[in-house]
């Protein structure tokens, strides 16, 4: 009886782990403690993610390794952090300095780019399509460091408008890059293909923005609809327009994307509902997304040559002065203040959702290697800390003097 037990124990916990409620209960824990050991060494919870994602990954302690729930809820967070990201915006806000965001999105968007498309193509020797790419992910940012505006209750200042504001530009611009690299992938940029892009989101648009929202009133309108169905018509929503995108040519991430877009003044901030999308999204799909990248992250293959360092390292540091400049002319530009600048620049710094998007599909359609996407997320967790340092430095001082901070046109 007792041999019967302990076989049946060890074939329960053999590596890699294939037991559905063991796997559930590991990653669980994952999301419960990753978050608390952050907090301790003051770091943002998406590097805790990633790092437990490489430590129980087929590359370290081989727990567990990619499979189709795996799968399944990692595209769900994938798709929920774009969601989120549009849901998130306030759009308002955005139209009040519409002008000023539109600058400093092509400043943050065009820069980046343009310092690192020459350094990919001619200092590393990739591709051009690679680093096309590539130059683009420098483009986009996250607003990880957000949270530390909260604290210290600095979001009216017109530099925190500005750059909430030139996320929707960017990542939407950079998004449609992605298309259009992943179509040139596939079939080349024919005519054919061009006709075929520009209709299918032509009626993806349509159909997003004018139907979406008028079955949401609607739904919404109807007395017997909870907060529960509620959500569950949101998330069919996002699902749908993911379903759309995918169907116009395009990656569902713009779909996702889109959707926040269209549905974003029918979720008030705050509201029962708002809380529900940013709670089961912050709960369970988006900290298994970040897990399961960090699962395919091979980091012996920063040990395996000088290659893979100078890649990594020459990645982050292009990613930071790209980000730094955009604030600097943005500043010059509009006349803010160096807390401003700063605050603009650790804002706009961190590099997580959007990048993680674009390089995982890139990766996917092999035209990313190994270098890149060890390199991207080395990037990432130098990114994360250098935006929360910056940001919690200039928010402290714009703190202490607020009224003098904010700069009317």
């Amino acid at each position: 009886m007792s041999n019967s037990v302990w076989s049946h124990i060890t074939e329960m916990f053999q590596l890699p782990f294939t037991n559905p409620v063991l796997i559930f209960t590991l990653i669980l824990f994952i999301i419960l403690l990753a978050p608390a050991l952050m907090e301790r060494i003051k770091m943002p919870h998406i590097v805790g993610y990633i790092l437990a994602g490489v430590l129980i990954g087929p590359y370290c302690l081989d727990l567990l390794k990619k499979n189709l729930a795996v799968d399944l809820f990692s595209t769900i967070g994938l798709l929920y952090i774009m969601f989120n990201a549009g849901i998130e915006l306030d759009l308002v806000e955005f139209k009040r300095n519409s002008h000023k965001s539109l600058v400093f999105g092509i400043l943050t968007f065009s820069i980046p780019i343009a310092i690192g498309f020459p350094v990919c193509y001619y200092l590393l020797g990739y591709p051009m399509l690679t680093s096309i790419l590539t130059a683009s992910m420098f483009a986009t940012h996250t607003l990880v460091a957000y949270p530390i505006i909260s604290k210290y209750r600095i979001a009216e200042n017109q530099a925190v408008a500005i750059t909430v504001g030139g996320t929707i530009l960017t990542d939407t611009a950079v998004l449609i890059i992605l298309a259009i690299i992943i179509g040139a992938k596939n079939g080349g940029l024919t005519t054919a293909f061009w006709l075929h892009l520009i209709g299918s989101l032509i009626v993806f648009t349509l159909v997003v923005f004018l139907i979406v929202p008028r079955l949401a009133k609607w739904f919404f309108s109807k007395p017997e609809s909870d907060k529960t169905s509620r959500y569950v018509f949101i998330l069919a929503c996002m699902f749908f327009s993911a379903t759309l995108a995918q169907m116009a040519g395009v990656e569902p991430i713009i779909g996702a994307f889109v959707a926040a877009l269209a549905l974003n003044k029918l979720i008030p901030k705050p509201s029962k509902l708002f809380d529900n999308i940013e709670f089961v999204g912050n709960a369970i799909f988006i900290p298994f997304f970040l897990i399961s990248v960090g699962m395919i992250i091979n980091l012996n293959v920063l040990f395996s040559g000088a290659g893979a360092f100078i890649v990594a390292a020459t990645l982050t540091i292009v990613a930071l002065i790209g980000k730094w400049i955009s604030a600097f002319f943005t500043q010059k530009i509009f006349h803010y203040s160096n807390n401003q600048r700063q605050l603009i620049f650790g804002l706009s710094s961190s590099h997580a959702a959007a990048t993680l998007a674009i390089i995982l599909i890139g990766y996917k359609s092999k035209i990313i290697d190994d270098n890149i996407l060890n390199g991207t997320i080395i990037l990432i967790l130098v990114t994360c800390m250098a935006a929360s340092i910056f940001t919690e430095m200039a928010a402290k001082k714009m703190s202490k003097v607020r009224s003098p901070e904010i700069i009317e046109d």
